[in-house]
């Protein structure tokens, strides 16, 4: 169940938000398949190529393929990615994680090169969460302190359901990119690779 050994001077966890609705994609993103796998089995063998543990955060009942990864159910349907983001950031904490990369199952074109170039500024900065910017923010796609899951159940508790309202309330560094593939985001069919 756990991911390879780290090779970047800064240990990271992953959590793969895989439980979205999926709406404009007409169907589950998460068991697309592309190029011979599954979007999740690819997110997670990309992470898992970095990342020391990965935490999938899928929908109550769910289907998924089987994984090299740690899959926590949410409670409930349908309440944004916060809550899911919290329920990570929990498990990778427990799990002797300081730091974790949070990203959503539809990335095909992500790579660890991009990861580190998030967690290496997190870990020298000191920050709470490290974000891409390219004109705007990409919540999903970021690098985040875990004992940050405390936080966020407060701010869930208040009713509060959006990623903005975390980063608006800590320590956010923003790092500025050139728009890149790796940040592509599969939401209709023509964003997904051409099957070879």
């Amino acid at each position: 169940m756990t991911q390879g050994a780290t090779t970047s001077p800064v240990p990271l966890a992953a959590v793969v938000l895989a439980g979205g609705a999926s709406r404009r994609m007409g169907r589950d993103k998460a068991t697309l398949v592309v190029d011979g796998s599954t979007l999740v089995e690819h997110v997670v063998t990309t992470v898992g190529r970095r990342c020391s543990q990965v935490f999938v955060i899928a929908a109550p009942g769910q289907p998924l393929p089987e994984l090299e990864a740690h899959v926590l159910r949410d409670e409930v349907r349908g309440v944004g990615p916060l809550l899911a983001t919290g329920r990570g950031l929990r498990a990778a904490a427990e799990a002797g994680c300081e730091w974790a990369f949070v990203c959503a199952v539809d990335m095909p074109y992500l790579t660890m090169d991009f990861v580190d170039d998030l967690a290496v500024p997190a870990a020298r900065l000191g920050v709470d969460v490290v974000l891409p910017w390219d004109g705007r923010d990409h919540y999903l796609a970021g690098v985040y302190r875990t004992s940050l899951a405390g936080h966020i159940s407060a701010l869930v508790a208040a009713g509060e359901r959006s990623m903005r309202a975390l980063v608006d309330t800590v320590d956010t560094q923003r790092i500025v990119m050139p728009e890149q593939r790796a940040l592509t985001n599969a939401n209709t069919p023509a964003d997904l690779p051409v099957t070879r």
